[in-house]
């Protein structure tokens, strides 16, 4: 190789391996103190490619996991809810059982009352989780994990909790269990019903007696067989009232008459039951509000042998009517003639039960109808009505003389049939309520399952994108050891290279 003053070739060499040295040294720095290999598209483009890919799924699953923590967290306090709802039923079940012994002898009204606050309990705790028809969570819940990256399409990276009601019915407030509208109150077999009527109660979108109020005259005989009169006012109030509610008014005002008031599990309609004799008259509703019967009417318990007649006030004059009332041992004269005994609905009342408690018949009494123009007579047992004089006047009952159809027993309300057909309402509400307890701790652990491979993927796609963009210390820490060592020698190489043209100077001494 010739010696050259303008071009040095070999300090030229020296100062490429130089560069290439300090550089190789400057980025095994970098690795170190990044603690990664690839800083910089250069470094591994294909590699940096599939790392970041590895990364954005780690943060994908990282947010997944919160999301399904989250799920869960809202699952647990929806099954909260459900277990106080299921501890209601219980309480429910418990007033209804006692309510349909036909042995209870307390008064069902108190029972109700309860049973319909722990209704209206249910529907609220219903609405307090999400889970009344229609709420925040009477729905498709979907929470998004992540994790599928075959196709932007695919739904295998999400968990479904189906609380909507689509396939179940899977609110849990007192109407979806099918709760509304039932109660403890007293019987509806057979119970004594309005005339005429048509109102069903059991529609809970009417609001009865709104701005209105309705009285109920109620004759009975007490316990001890004397005749009662009691009038109970049922009021709307300035928002309405629903049909439990009338129920309710009804039965406070009843109480320790014998008589319950309860709505008819199948017509709806307004019934009452009693173990006594009784007849009803219902006002015209006075305000303008949805009456809870149809118009002013009447009734009398046809759960007895009964006998029911117009009567019209005697005058003192000559007419009188003289009829006899028997049961299976004894027999009662009763003679209507005079103001005294007869010129009033109540005082012919008066003087044909003074008759009856002579004859010691106390199976059969004497009420007034419900809109006092009657009498009506009412036993526990078969009985005979027989009219054997009669003068013509003012002043009537009968009007006839001979035997009068009394109309046999129709097999009165069972005094627990509400509380019979609210068990199986409960019963039902139960099963339901177990469904949706059931979709609910499915849904806790199907995300806790995500939860666990979301885990598994993270450690999985972490230790890949390790191994692709983490430096390897050991190796780096030895690289840089060479790195420096040849530095060092390119930088001694290239002192000896610029020295090289200074033996031309020898050449041109010697010249």
């Amino acid at each position: 190789m010739s010696i050259s003053l303008q071009t040095d070739v070999t300090s030229l060499i020296a100062q490429q391996n130089l560069n290439v040295n300090t550089a190789n040294e400057s980025n095994t720095i970098t690795q170190l103190t990044s603690g990664y290999r690839i800083n910089s598209s250069g470094d591994d483009a294909a590699g940096l490619a599939i790392s970041n890919q590895y990364n954005a799924d780690i943060g994908q699953l990282t947010q997944g996991v919160q999301n399904a923590n989250n799920g869960v967290s809202t699952l647990q306090i929806i099954d909260g809810g459900l277990s106080n709802i299921s501890q209601i039923l219980n309480r429910l079940e418990t007033l209804a059982t006692e309510s349909a012994s036909g042995t209870f002898t307390g008064n069902r009204a108190t029972l109700d009352q309860e049973y319909q606050q722990q209704l209206g309990e249910i529907t609220r705790q219903a609405d307090n989780i999400g889970l009344n028809s229609g709420g925040n969570f009477n729905s498709n819940l979907n929470v998004y994990i992540g994790g599928a990256r075959l196709s932007t399409a695919s739904t295998s990276g999400q968990v479904n909790v189906d609380l909507s009601n689509s396939t179940e019915m899977n609110a849990v407030d007192a109407g979806s269990l099918n709760l509304t509208g039932t109660n403890v109150l007293g019987g509806t077999a057979g119970g004594v019903g309005i005339t005429g009527n048509a109102v069903r109660l059991d529609n809970p979108a009417v609001s009865f007696l709104q701005n209105s109020t309705q009285t109920y005259t109620f004759n009975y005989t007490d316990a001890s067989g004397n005749t009662q009169s009691r009038n109970v006012v049922a009021s709307g109030g300035g928002s309405g009232i629903n049909g439990n509610a009338v129920i309710t008014q009804l039965n406070n005002g009843l109480g320790g008459t014998g008589i319950t008031a309860s709505i008819n599990a199948t017509s709806g309609l307004l019934n009452f039951t009693s173990s006594g004799a009784f007849a009803i008259g219902v006002a015209t509703a006075v305000g303008g509000g949805i009456s809870t019967v149809t118009g002013a009417n009447t009734a009398v318990n046809l759960s007895q042998y009964n006998l029911t007649h117009a009567f019209t006030a005697f005058d003192g004059g000559t007419n009188s009517e003289t009829f006899t009332v028997s049961d299976a041992n004894h027999s009662a004269n009763v003679t209507l003639s005079t103001i005294a005994n007869a010129g009033t609905v109540s005082a012919a009342v008066n003087t044909i039960n003074a008759a009856l408690a002579t004859a010691h018949i106390t199976d059969v009494s004497a009420l007034a109808t419900g809109d006092n123009t009657g009498i009506t007579f009412q036993g526990a047992a078969n009985f005979s009505v027989v009219e054997s004089a009669v003068t013509a006047g003012t002043g009537s009952l009968f009007g006839a003389v001979g035997s009068k159809n009394v109309t046999a027993a129709a097999g009165g309300g069972t005094s627990g049939t509400n509380a019979q057909a609210a068990l199986t309402a409960i019963n039902n509400a139960v099963a339901a309520l177990g469904l949706v307890q059931g979709v609910v701790g499915t849904g806790e652990n199907k995300l806790r399952y995500a939860i666990s491979l979301a885990q598994s993927q993270i450690a999985s796609f972490s230790n890949a994108e390790s191994s692709i963009k983490d430096v390897d210390v050991a190796a780096a820490a030895s690289n840089l050891s060479k790195e420096q060592i040849l530095q060092q020698s390119s930088v001694a190489a290239l002192v000896q290279a610029n020295a090289i043209p200074q033996a031309v100077l020898t050449l041109l001494k010697s010249a």
